[in-house]
């Protein structure tokens, strides 16, 4: 769970990059924001609930859950992620992330469904139906010492719920939670080979909070206060013999299924392992970009692990699928990319003789030639005029990866796994057979052969994800490939579309991690929580679940969501309300994942979180967690901001949303019509700043395809690279290769320092004027700031590509545009919010000072105060 982080005086913070080791979690380090004050009058801020993009859904049949031994069989639509291109730097983390959307009550409810990617939900009230109130020997499994609220894969933007609804359901502030379901922990999760109890009544799994009649094993459950048995397992002379049991000891635990469908397999936790890969090339390049391109591939193949199937694919007006029984020579059998492939077409293919999957240990030396014979675009067409027939090629790739002879390895025949993945190289747009649209903007017939492109990139993602394959997309050039035709594919899979510059050094990077990101199978999340809470909006990497199998659990009323795929990287932001005033001291959530990992192994992760409730305003605000408040109001306002007026439209919410804070949980100025920011949450006004005026909202992304991408991606991100998306981090390089970490000022641009600024999809290194003079200093100061960016950035996907300019330099202004112009602010508050200026001598100062231009862009002091709200304090 996130602590409230402790930014210290002056934001000093050293960091030491190491050559050999990952830095400890750099994500996670805060940006000090400071509290502010509001105006008196009515705050214009909407309600988070209703969405313009959400619809009444029709009501949905009691999700069933299903117990771990029969899997989760689900097949419903998919949503996707995305990443971002750069002008100039790229990066994203390593827990990938998805779109939003939301699952259904026990009961017919009217409940909004978000096509853009979120499901307002709500909760019909729970049953207590055989309830049982024991006292006498009831005993807690765990001692009332333990934390509560505590896990990596939970992040509450509070550990405490207030208990009045009306001050707890002030939609500016709001209360959530941000669930990661795939995040590996450390240390690792206690892990039980066997079947867990659960509720007779509502499904929920026995846990550390559960109330246990030791003499009988019955256990009481926490969600709807059912007495169950046990088995007798729980029988116990003593509370301290139950600790012995994990699922009674530990907020996770993951069990798995004992009776696998493969009897000499030994079930393990751990979710990496090589899974097929089939690459899906654009034939359509001209020579500089194909050079960067078979570069890119050759580099890939050599990082491939010997065991993991490959294919290979080109696409331009026809498919060509390559061969791996040829062992000296690049041979491909041709398909027509006019039309879909014909079912005897793909018989002919698959039931044939040749080999188009083949472990690389088999096949390299192949591979290596088959790359090395591409050659560029002969025909004088433009770009953005050539055929490509990306829809035609994604079907065979399908079909080979299902296929009986697309397995055969060396004439050994096996069955294809799950969790395969698609990644196309592409150059330019599908304009030729299914899913394609016209060359020209100005075809009298566009907007309908794009309507009609969108639905059938989306049912083809959507087959794609029935056969557990993933389809990510990276593109690369300068040609545009119509993001909107083509992220459909990607979403309903539970891939992601990636933009780059060329298909050099961060293509290369991105194509590696795509291929060996780990990726379960057949997810379903299953939420529960105490009768007090309302779900309201769930965002991320699924959809509403449809179970129709029978009822297992006459009163389940959990929120059931189908999850695309399980990877570290996804995210879950899930909004909450009170129902009523809540007369409990705790309220409990529990989340349960159940899966298929790539090992084919059935697990079910749980997570229980107890949080206290509370009165008082100020314990509450105490309990804030800024960080993760910030990013679920990030997603919730993102969600609305569809296009362009739709982003200007959401600075301005952000503007009422912390205007409403100051005035509904801050203090008013005596004989002043200003209001004080929460002292509690001071950091987040600045934070909710840098959303305002980055790339998610601002005016820094030129193209809007640029911003679609860095939408879908944000949506779906895990915390760390949501937070760095909202917020940059800053770090000034010392002598000695050291890192202090600063404020995102403007006022870090010192001529004689590097600096690496951190903003999730771009991480920049900015060398002063007089630094790049000596030539000895810059070299040792640059190389350690690239190796500061790579172990800042080694574990994400979409993979940053690192860019590196110098003071007055063109390239410049993306860094300096992320920057707040704190050097408007006078001298005290600069010192006060950036107290490293008062290391600086007279002459540096007003050199510094100097060097700044003039531009309209407000700081975060003047903002606040235009909003009738005091900057709050640094912390």
């Amino acid at each position: 769970m996130a602590t409230r982080p402790q930014a210290s005086p002056g934001y000093s913070r050293t960091i030491t990059p190491q050559m050999d080791s990952p830095s400890p979690n750099p994500d996670k380090s805060p940006i000090a924001p400071v509290p502010p004050i509001i105006s008196p009058g009515a705050p214009r801020f909407p309600p988070p609930n209703l969405q313009q993009n959400q619809i009444a859904s029709p009501s949905i049949k009691n999700p069933t859950i299903l117990s771990p031994e029969n899997g989760v069989k689900t097949r419903s639509p998919i949503s996707h992620l995305s990443t971002p291109p750069g002008p100039p730097v790229f990066t994203s983390p390593v827990r990938p992330a998805a779109v939003p959307f939301r699952t259904s009550p026990a009961i017919p409810q009217p409940v909004a469904f978000s096509s853009g990617s979120s499901l307002p939900t709500s909760s019909p009230p729970h049953f207590s139906n055989g309830s049982v109130e024991l006292q006498p020997q009831l005993h807690s499994a765990i001692e009332e010492s333990v934390p509560d609220g505590e896990s990596p894969c939970v992040l509450f933007s509070a550990h405490k719920v207030l208990k009045h609804k009306k001050q707890a359901n002030i939609p500016s502030l709001g209360f959530g939670v941000l669930v990661s379901p795939g995040r590996e922990t450390s240390p690792g999760p206690q892990v039980i080979q066997r079947d867990p109890h659960r509720c007779h009544n509502c499904g929920a799994y026995s846990n550390l909070y559960s109330n246990i009649l030791i003499g009988s094993g019955q256990w009481q459950c926490v969600i709807c206060r059912n007495l169950n048995g046990s088995e007798g397992e729980y029988i116990a002379s003593s509370k301290e013999e139950l600790r012995n049991f994990p699922e009674l000891s530990s907020v996770l635990v993951d069990f798995i299924e004992t009776g696998n469908k493969r009897p000499s397999f030994v079930p393990v936790t751990d979710s990496r392992t090589s899974a097929p890969v089939v690459l899906v090339i654009d034939e359509c390049l001209d020579e500089p970009h194909l050079q960067h391109l078979q570069s890119s591939l050759h580099a890939f193949v050599d990082s491939v692990p010997p065991t993991t199937r490959i294919g290979i694919i080109l696409y331009g007006r026809t498919v060509s699928v390559y061969d791996f029984s040829e062992e000296s020579i690049a041979s491909a059998d041709v398909i027509p990319g006019g039309t879909s492939p014909t079912q005897e077409t793909l018989k002919a293919l698959i039931y044939g003789t040749g080999i188009y999957l083949s472990p690389m240990h088999a096949s390299k030396e192949v591979a290596h030639l088959i790359f090395s014979s591409l050659r560029p675009y002969k025909l004088n067409v433009p770009e953005t005029s050539r055929d490509r027939c990306l829809g035609t090629a994604v079907e065979v790739a399908l079909a080979i990866i299902q296929g009986p002879s697309a397995d055969m390895s060396r004439g050994v025949v096996k069955r294809p796994g799950g969790n395969s993945r698609i990644i196309v190289c592409a150059g330019g747009p599908n304009t030729y057979g299914p899913g394609s649209v016209p060359h020209s903007y100005t075809h009298p017939n566009y907007p309908h052969k794009e309507k009609t492109a969108l639905k059938w990139m989306e049912h083809l993602g959507r087959e794609a994800h029935q056969h557990n394959t993933v389809v990510d997309i990276l593109c690369a050039g300068t040609c545009p490939v119509r993001v909107p035709v083509l992220q459909p594919l990607a979403k309903a899979s539970g891939g992601v579309l990636v933009l780059h510059d060329d298909f050099g050094e961060a293509f290369g990077v991105n194509l590696q991690r795509a291929s060996a990101r780990a990726a379960g199978s057949h997810g379903l999340l299953e939420i529960r929580y105490s009768d007090d809470i309302l779900v309201t909006q769930v965002v991320g990497p699924g959809e509403e679940a449809h179970i129709d199998t029978h009822e297992t659990f006459k009163n389940d009323i959990s929120l059931c969501i189908q999850m695309l795929s399980v990877e570290e990287t996804q995210c879950f932001s899930i909004s909450m309300e009170n129902k009523h005033d809540i007369k409990s001291d705790y309220i409990f959530f529990q989340f349960a994942i159940q899966y298929s990992n790539v090992y084919q192994a059935d697990i079910t992760r749980v997570i229980t979180i107890r949080l206290p409730t509370v009165d008082s305003v100020s314990a509450y605000l105490q309990s804030v967690q800024d960080e993760v408040a910030a990013v679920l109001m990030a997603k919730r306002t993102l969600l609305r901001a569809k296009s362009y007026s739709d982003a200007i439209d959401m600075r301005t919410t952000i503007d009422e949303r912390v205007k409403d804070i100051a005035l509904k949980f801050g203090s008013q100025v005596p004989k002043s019509k200003l209001y004080r920011f929460p002292k509690e949450i001071s950091l987040l006004p600045e934070l909710l700043f840098h959303l305002r005026r980055g790339p998610l909202l601002g005016s820094i992304v030129g193209h809007e395809d640029e911003r679609s991408v860095l939408r879908n991606l944000f949506l779906n991100a895990s915390f760390d690279l949501s937070l760095r998306m909202v917020a940059p981090r800053c770090l000034m390089h010392r002598e000695g290769g050291t890192f202090e970490e600063l404020p995102a000022y403007d006022l870090a641009m010192q001529s004689d320092a590097a600096v690496v600024l951190d903003h999730g999809t771009d991480v920049f290194i900015w060398l002063g004027a007089e630094l790049a003079a000596d030539e000895g200093r810059n070299a040792a100061a640059l190389a350690a700031c690239r190796t500061l960016a790579e172990e800042l950035t080694e574990l994400r996907f979409p993979a940053p590509r690192i860019l590196a300019f110098k003071e007055g330099s063109s390239q410049a202004r993306y860094f300096v545009s992320r920057l707040i112009p704190a050097h408007k602010d006078p001298p005290y508050e600069q010192e006060a919010r950036f107290p490293q200026l008062q290391t600086l001598t007279t002459e540096q100062r007003t050199k510094l000072k100097s060097s700044f231009i003039h531009f309209d862009d407000p700081s975060f002091c003047e903002w606040i105060r235009s909003l009738k709200v005091v900057p709050p304090e640094p912390m």
